[in-house]
Formats: C-alpha cells, structure tokens, sequence
C-alpha cells in the first residue's frame, strides 16, 4: 500500500507510477477471482469478492486522496499531468476521466457479454456475469447515469466560469499595466506588481483547486454507485473491465509517445 503522505515527498508522477503497479496486481487477482468463481457454479460464499472489491475500490480512493493532496501543493502539475501520455490527455475531463464515462463502460461490457452469451446459443444461461444486469439493475443505472450528467454539467459550468475569469477585468487591467511597464521600461514598483500578479493568480489557482476536488469528489461516487448497483461477481468482471481499460490506454499511449 502506497502511504498518502509520500506524495508530499516525492512528485506525483513516482506515486502514479508505483499506483499503476498495484493496479495491475489487483487487476489479476479480480480476474482470478472470477474465474474461479465462473468455474465453480457452488460457490455461494461471496466473502472473498466482497474483500477484493473493498481492496479494488480503496485503490481508487487512494489515487484521489493522493491527487487531493498533490493539488494542495501544485494545482497546476494535475491539469497538465506529465504522468499520463498524449492519449490519455486527449480524454481528459477537468483533470480526470468523466464519470459518465463509468456508466457507458458498463454498458459495453454487458452489452459484450451478452452477445458473446448469445453467440455461444445459450441465451438462458445464468453466467452472473453483466450480461445478467435484471430489469431492476438497468433502472437504476439509468437513474444514475441521468444524476451523473446534472451533476457533470453543474462542474463543467463553474469550470468554464473560471475559464472566463481569465479575461476578468482584474487580469485584464493588470495585464494592461504590466504591458505598459515593459514597453516603458520601468523598473521601479516591479516588486509590488508582482505581488498583485501572484495574488490574483494565487486566488486562481485555489479556485482550480476547488473545481478539482469536485469533479474527483463526482468520479469516485459514480464509480462507487455503479459497483453498488451490481452484485458481487458483476461488480468484479466491472472492476476488471476499468483495470484494463485504464492499463491498456496509458500503454497505447506511451508506445504512441515512442513513436
């Protein structure tokens, strides 16, 4: 277990890095789980999953509580994130994947292992697996998944509101005045000038921050509502299908980054 304050000590990236690592360990002990679990229909225990998805889901919020305290110290290194390649950059969604995305992830492994059920003519089958989402399950998936879009777009909006404050009239006046400093070539009053810049963009930043926090605040609820929804095992093939997702993407990327 990677400790949350070593991300004071040490960038961000070596902490994303060693979190990869235990990802993909815990990605092939949910595999292994339900595969033992696919092979033996008599296993009703579900304590074993129930444990794995514990340790799965706690990864995830030791990934935002690291992020959280990262952004503490530098706010700006999370939206320009050096760690994650060009690929993954191109998805992001104020500094993160968007949790809708957890939603439509569902979606297309159910859809996967229903058409792969129904290939194999055994459409009747229980498998236990997303393909089994019950009429109960999809309900409430699209509950969710219309709550996840208010409440995305309620993020967006006071992102992009800061956005725009980018060209408020205290940035743009004091732009104005440090223009005219440098073409005047002033030197006197420069300290003052630049205790104003770093204040404004200081005030800024902690804005950024809190903008960051609620949409990680919205990325670890969404996921921790769909796993909810599922059953043991359907959230184990869930967690399984997010693992690689986000392995197979950062690997894509850096061979991309190679080239």
């Amino acid at each position: 277990m990677i400790e949350h304050g070593s991300t004071q000590r040490q960038p961000f990236h070596r902490f994303f890095d060693c979190w990869l690592g235990e990802l993909s360990s815990t990605l092939e002990q949910l595999v292994s789980d339900a595969n033992h679990h696919k092979d033996d229909d008599h296993i009703d225990d579900d304590s074993d999953l129930y444990s794995l998805i514990g340790k799965a889901v706690g990864h995830y919020e030791e990934y935002y509580k690291a992020k959280s305290d990262g952004a503490k110290g530098d706010v700006l290194s999370m939206f320009t994130p050096t760690w994650l390649t060009k690929l993954e950059d191109a998805f992001l969604w104020i500094a993160g994947w968007r949790p809708t995305t957890a939603i439509h992830l569902l979606y297309s492994k159910s859809g996967i292992q229903l058409e792969a059920r129904l290939s194999d003519q055994i459409p009747l089958f229980s498998c236990g697996d997303l393909g089994d989402l019950t009429s109960n399950q999809m309900f409430r998936i699209d509950e969710l998944q219309k709550k996840t879009i208010r409440e995305e777009r309620a993020v967006t909006e006071k992102m992009a509101t800061l956005q725009e404050s980018s060209a408020d009239p205290d940035m743009v006046d004091l732009s104005n005045t440090v223009s005219k400093r440098i073409r005047k070539k002033k030197i006197d009053g420069g300290s003052e000038i630049d205790g104003i810049v770093e204040l404004v963009i200081e005030e800024k930043k902690n804005e950024l921050e809190k903008v960051l926090h609620m949409a990680d605040v919205l990325r670890m609820e969404t996921l921790m509502s769909v796993v909810e929804i599922l059953t043991p095992l359907q959230a184990v093939y869930f967690l399984i299908a997010a693992a690689e997702l986000h392995l197979r993407l950062h690997e894509w990327g850096q061979k991309m980054d190679a080239a």
